[in-house]
């Protein structure tokens, strides 16, 4: 019997996310797992569905800098991640 072939892609959440409700539940599932790299990469996932040409724009920083620090091997200082969320129309918030 012949083999066949299997053609793949890697999965990417980019393409998903389509609503505000969307991010919201992703990016506070990547908080619950208590992971700076998790939370920096599914910044950059949200940060790719919206644009990250505009959010560069948006923030004042580099396209190529903002892809690197908000990859899962990125460490982006929290001023970046501040004025990427702002730049998203998102607002961080802490509860007890």
């Amino acid at each position: 019997m012949p083999k066949t072939k299997t053609n793949t892609r890697p999965w990417d959440p980019a393409r998903y996310l389509e609503s505000d409700e969307d991010v919201a539940a992703y990016l506070d599932a990547a908080l619950e797992e208590d992971d700076p790299a998790l939370l920096a990469a599914a910044l950059g996932d949200v940060a790719r569905a919206k644009g990250m040409t505009e959010i560069a724009r948006e923030t004042g920083l580099g396209r190529e800098s903002l892809y690197k620090a908000l990859s899962a091997e990125g460490n982006p200082e929290f001023g970046t991640v501040q004025k990427v969320i702002r730049s998203l129309g998102l607002k961080l918030r802490i509860s007890a």
